[in-house]
């Protein structure tokens, strides 16, 4: 029997029909999958579930009782709770207080000792790789922290059904495998789960079956995942067919501009606290991506470039230039534009009309009288053709009546009718579907093959890499790589941009290696003929393996390679005489996250490889705390 039977659903919100006799149905230990582009219905849809929405209509059927929540209060006290991808914490109390606020609306007394320990094991089950301690204020965590309090807020519940709601947006790759686990683990003790998510690989990894809704009416129910293709998926939430969503066409890869000056040069740039020492060049006709997680200060970055926040420290360069924009409205008048991550908060203003939005910029770089709106008119009317608006639509009162896509490339074409020299975008494609992603790809190639220089921030590792013609890697405020976009896979990037704060047990290991046996270790991860090195300790001279931390080399070219490739049990003879002993680093789901490497110089005494490599494994994995002293 199902746990939980929808049908004849049906939703409107003024004139938008946001939801059309849809159905949906979730059985006990199964990931759901809740699929569709834009303005298909799925938040509602999700809403709708956990009691946030009153529908017009529908049949609500929980374990076999036909029911009818009338708020979220109702659904909680029914077993079902939502993880929304926008955290509901309340940033002055604890991480313990937020885990056990939705108890605060139950009947009877709390038991503050005991909440604490249901908590402390909650946390626990985490593993030791996410930090939280129960007293410390959500206001100070970073924001994938805030995302796995929300996680642990509902998982207090032991809710029967709970709805995850893009929950892997604010993740590192490290914590999403973590929450891939545990969504592993409910559904064995029988919970039900609904996952909402535009990352495909995601959908086809953790669902069990998948449901697809376009236009707020059902176009797949409960299709199990192993029959379906991502194509086939993508034809039913776009409703066409959609070739390679990063087709470069003929356009001629973008090294060769690079020759001459660059457009925007950055060096040391620091923007206290967030932004510490970014460089990086951009030259006209490139899509430069940077890339990393969220709170790595990318956005910061970008922000201290267009003047919203005050530099602390570097240099910023327009054309050769000095550059150092006081407010916003002296980089958009120097040919600096800027498309904010938020657009709700941050690029639209509710009150004003979608035509009066699309021409706010203009607003800013206009001098003369009047507004001068008859100006951009022609140049706007080829914009909205470009990509695909009906011009009527711009009279419509309100933008927030349009999808997250529609709202996005409003948003796009406000900058592009300033011709600007730099185009800077936050995360372009968030909460875009796929269909609007390739639009929008297409248009930056097509404005860059213009000679505007394009600067992307995006914390989808395959968007930064199938966009972008170089990358700049950042992590807690500093930039740490820079590489072809063509030399690095998802895997790889991902371990690059691993937070300093994630990694520091990989880094103590690697200290402790060097302070116990000398020499010199390091984090490294190889593909085909590519090795990257993710970090490094120790310098001593005798024992350089010639990597460096943040490059990528030429396996073939070193003389370690033997020891990587060869993956032997124990020391291995590097070509130049010195000893390295290679140890793999598995993850929770069994897939390698890189190897440690420990080179020592010709000649010294090697530890005993093989309770070394067990010392450090257990380190990594945090299942114990053996000291990785000498062997005896």
């Amino acid at each position: 029997m199902a746990l939980l039977e929808l049908s004849g659903v049906s939703k409107r919100f003024g004139s938008t029909q946001a939801l059309s006799d849809a159905s949906f149905s979730l059985a006990a230990g199964e990931v759901h999958g809740l699929c569709g582009a834009n303005g298909a219905g799925k938040s509602t849809l999700s809403r709708v579930i956990s009691g946030h929405v009153q529908p017009d209509q529908s049949r609500f059927v929980l374990d076999g009782q036909e029911r009818h929540f009338t708020s979220s209060r109702d659904a909680l006290r029914a077993g079902i709770c939502m993880v929304t991808q926008e955290t509901t914490l309340a940033p002055d109390l604890s991480v313990l207080e937020n885990i056990m606020l939705p108890r605060l609306g139950m009947p009877g007394a709390l038991n503050w000792r005991r909440l604490r320990e249901e908590a402390a094991q909650l946390v626990a089950g985490l593993g030791g790789d996410i930090q939280l301690t129960l007293d410390e204020t959500v206001g100070t965590l970073s924001i994938g922290q805030r995302q796995m309090v929300e996680i642990l807020k509902a998982l207090a519940l032991d809710s029967r059904i709970i709805i995850f709601d893009e929950p892997t947006a604010s993740l590192s790759p490290f914590e999403s495998e973590i929450l891939f686990g545990i969504m592993r683990d409910l559904t064995a003790r029988g919970h039900g789960l609904i996952f909402v998510s535009h990352r495909l690989e995601e959908i086809f990894g953790v669902c069990d079956r998948i449901t697809v809704l376009r236009e707020g009416r059902l176009v797949a129910s409960g299709a199990t995942t192993a029959s379906m293709t991502g194509g086939e998926l993508v034809r039913l939430m776009i409703g066409r067919e959609l070739a390679d969503v990063f087709a470069r066409g003929d356009d001629p890869p973008a090294e060769p501009l690079r020759t001459g000056k660059p457009v925007l040069r950055v060096r040391n740039l620091a923007s206290s606290p967030l932004v510490r020492d970014v460089s990086f060049e951009l030259h006209a006709g490139e899509i430069l991506g940077l890339a990393g997680l969220i709170g790595a200060g990318r956005s910061e970055t970008l922000e201290t470039i267009f003047g919203l926040r005050k530099a602390t420290g570097g240099k910023v360069e327009l054309e050769g230039d000095a550059f150092s924009p006081r407010r916003p409205v002296d980089a958009i008048r120097a040919g600096v534009a800027l498309v904010p991550e938020d657009r709700r908060h941050q690029s639209i203003v509710p009150d004003l009309s979608v035509r009066e939005n699309l021409l706010l910029a203009h607003l800013g770089d206009h001098r003369g009288f009047g507004r001068g709106y008859a100006a951009r008119k022609t140049e706007a009317e080829r914009l909205l053709d470009l990509l695909g608006l009906p011009p009527d639509r711009l009279w419509d009162p309100d933008l927030l009546n349009f999808s997250g896509g529609m709202q996005q490339k409003i948003i796009l074409a406000r900058w592009l009718l300033l011709k600007p020299r730099v185009l800077m975008l936050d995360e372009p494609t968030r909460g875009v579907d796929i269909g609007t992603r390739s639009s929008i790809y297409a248009l930056l190639r097509r404005i860059a093959a213009e000679g505007v220089a394009v600067l992307v921030v995006s914390s989808d590792f395959e968007e930064v890499i199938g966009i972008s013609d170089r990358i700049v890697v950042m992590s807690d405020g500093v930039s740490v790589a820079e590489f072809p976009s063509r030399l690095v896979s998802i895997e790889s990037l991902a371990m690059f941009a691993a937070p300093r704060s994630s990694a520091k047990r990989t880094h103590a290991v690697l200290e402790e290696l060097v302070a116990a046996h000398g020499g010199v270790a390091c984090w490294v991860g190889i593909e085909q003929d590519r090795l990257f090195c993710f970090d490094r300790a120790g310098s001593e001279t005798r024992a350089d393996p010639g990597i460096a931390a943040g490059q990528i080399h030429d396996v073939s070219t070193l003389a370690m390679a033997l020891a990587l490739t060869a993956r032997a049990p124990g020391f291995v003879t590097d070509t130049d005489a010195k000893q390295t002993l290679a140890i793999a680093i598995m993850g929770r789901r069994g897939h390698e996250l890189g190897l440690v490497s420990l080179t020592l110089p010709a000649g010294n005494p090697l530890p005993d490889a093989e309770t070394l490599t067990r010392q450090v494994q257990d380190r990594l994995a945090a299942k114990g705390s053996l000291a990785l002293g000498k062997a005896a």
